[in-house]
Formats: C-alpha cells, structure tokens, sequence
C-alpha cells in the first residue's frame, strides 16, 4: 500500500489529460493505496480577458471554482489550494510517490524534499507548441524523474531528444460504464461527429474543409460537434450543424453513438482521447497520424488519412459513407475490440 500525491495544473480542467489523471487516481484507490490530487488556486479571469474572449466569439470566460469536471461522481480526495501556484512543502503531505502530470508541475515538484515521495513525470504530451514557454518546457523533460508516457512517439522523442529510453509507457483507457454502445448498424442519415475548437493544433479546420468536400459528394450529410467554447466567427460551423455546447459527461455516448465516423483532424496531440472514446461507442475514426492514432487505427480499426490533407479526409468520409452495413459492421467490431 502506497502513499501516492498527484500535483495538477488544474484538477477542473477538461482536458483529456486531467480525465486520465482521474481515471488513474480512482483505480489505484480501488487497488487499495492512499491516493491524494493537489492543485492550485486558478487565477480569475480579468475584465480584459473577459471582454478579449467576448469579442473573438467564445463567450465569457466561466469560473471554475465549483466544478467537479472529470472527477465528479469518484471517491477521489482533492486539495484545492487557497493560493495560486507554486505548490511547495506545504501544500502536499509526506508521501512514497509523487507524481507531475503537466510541464509547470513538474517545475513544482523539483522543488520539493524527498520526504514528499519518489518523483515521477506522467508525460501526456510533448508541450513545446507554446513558443513563449518553449525552453522551460523542454527543460522539464530533463530533469531526473522517471518518465510514465502514454504513446510510442512520446517514447520516441524522449529517447531521440532527451536522451531517456527508460520510460514507462501506460496508454490511456476509458471507463466501459460510461463509454459504451450496442452493436448497431448505418445511420439512416449518414452522419460524422467531431469535436470542435479553435486551438490550431487540434486541425478542426482541416475536419470542417474535409466535411464540407464531402458532403458534395454524399447526399444529407450531417455533422454533429461538440465542444468546450462556443463556435467562432473565425471558424464558423456549416449550417445544419447539430451544436453540443459543453455536453454533460451523461451524454457523451449518445452523441458518439449517433456517427457513423469520428473526425479526429490534429496537426499533433498527446494521445488523443476522443479517439478512444469514441471507439468504445462503436464509432470508428477517420484520423491524422497525430498522437495514438497511429497505434489505435491499425487492423482495420479505423482509417488513417495524411496530415494537412482534407481531400483525403473526405475521400475517407465517402468511402465511410458508402460502405454496405456489412463493411461499416465490420469496422464498428474492430474499433470497438481495439478499445476494449
């Protein structure tokens, strides 16, 4: 039985990695150890920020102060700080193994005393797209931690660029009561969903072009999104979009279920959840070779289409479209055992 701290940015985000964190957390309670998820006070947004997000179209900026977000409904103890970052000494108890789970943690955590536990990187993602915060990123990635990674390329490239190749890889998984679906055939009205942001590297540009060729060719298309921001006037959705604003953790099967394909358009990514969960819904995915999707969409488990390529992307929308039942079946079981 161990005593386990995982330091978090930011345990209310909904990022993909802090669902992973959650996951991670809950299970190793329920192996029997004392587990313990630490994170500092978020700074409110100012009026500035307030008024900057307003005027580019993605709304108001919301507090985060009461959300569960992924850890809502696990018995999972939390600490929210009463200040804002660093975590030092103070803030996290005596402990076996303590554990950084994004760049500016791990920061913290090289400043802590031994007593606090062993010091483990969990890598998610190799964050050096942020150009003013580059270098220190990179820096993280040499401290003396053992690294827990999620995906080969993140393997690849702490060995290749940090020389480190005694990495632990633990690719994410789903919770199968939440992420779920029964064997069903085609839409009657062909339909692909995808997730919807105005963060460049996440290439919803790319899906939205691919959706829009597509649908020249496949008649009624339609394209369910959802998303975290409201949509921007910058990246506009097609008209007939079905919109899903900040869907409840509840409906995200039923909104992966009613697809016949996943758009997965990322220029990069750490891993790439909504991969995984939409495979565990039953619904195959049309991806760029960014994050897992190399390792997930193998095998007949999905399609891989180059980066930068939305002609390619809808070509593969087509061919998705115009499977028979059969076809579309088989690929459906494939996603759907490769998640399991």
């Amino acid at each position: 039985r161990m005593k386990i701290t995982f330091v978090a940015a930011n345990f209310q985000s909904l990022h993909g990695g802090v669902r992973a964190v959650a996951i991670y957390a809950d299970r190793l309670i329920k192996m029997g150890h004392d587990v313990l998820v630490v994170s500092p006070k978020r700074p409110q947004p100012t009026l500035r920020q307030q008024v900057s997000s307003v005027l580019k179209g993605k709304g108001w900026i919301a507090a985060e102060t009461d959300r569960d977000g992924y850890f809502q409904g696990l018995d999972v103890p939390r600490h929210f700080l009463n200040h804002e970052a660093p975590i030092t000494d103070a803030d996290v108890p005596d402990a076996d193994i303590v554990i950084a789970c994004f760049w500016t943690t791990a920061e913290w955590v090289a400043n802590l005393s031994p007593a606090k536990g062993a010091k483990v990187y969990f890598v998610q993602h190799h964050e050096l797209h942020v150009s003013q915060t580059r270098d220190r990123a990179a820096a993280t990635y040499r401290l003396p931690f053992h690294k827990i990674i999620t995906t080969d390329w993140l393997a690849d490239i702490m060995r290749t660029e940090y020389g480190d190749d005694l990495t632990s890889k633990v690719p994410y998984s789903v919770d199968f009561e939440q992420f779920n679906a029964p064997v069903r055939g085609k839409q009657a009205t062909p339909t692909v969903g995808m997730m919807y942001s105005t963060t460049g590297w996440k290439g919803c540009d790319i899906s939205l072009k691919a959706f829009e060729i597509a649908a020249r060719q496949v008649p009624n298309l339609r394209l369910v999104a959802m998303g975290f921001h409201q949509p921007s006037s910058d990246l506009p959705l097609p008209a007939g979009t079905e919109f899903i604003y900040h869907p409840p953790q509840s409906r995200l099967r039923e909104i992966y279920a009613q697809c016949d394909a996943w758009l997965f358009g990322s220029r990069v990514e750490g891993f790439g959840m909504p991969i995984l969960e939409a495979m565990a819904c039953r619904t195959p995915v049309i991806g760029t070779p960014a994050g897992a999707a190399p390792e997930l969409l193998i095998d007949g488990a999905g399609l891989l289409v180059p980066l930068e390529d939305p002609e390619a992307m809808a070509q593969a929308i087509v061919r998705m479209c115009r499977m028979s039942e059969t076809q579309w079946r088989t690929i459906s079981d494939r996603a759907y055992a490769k998640a399991t």
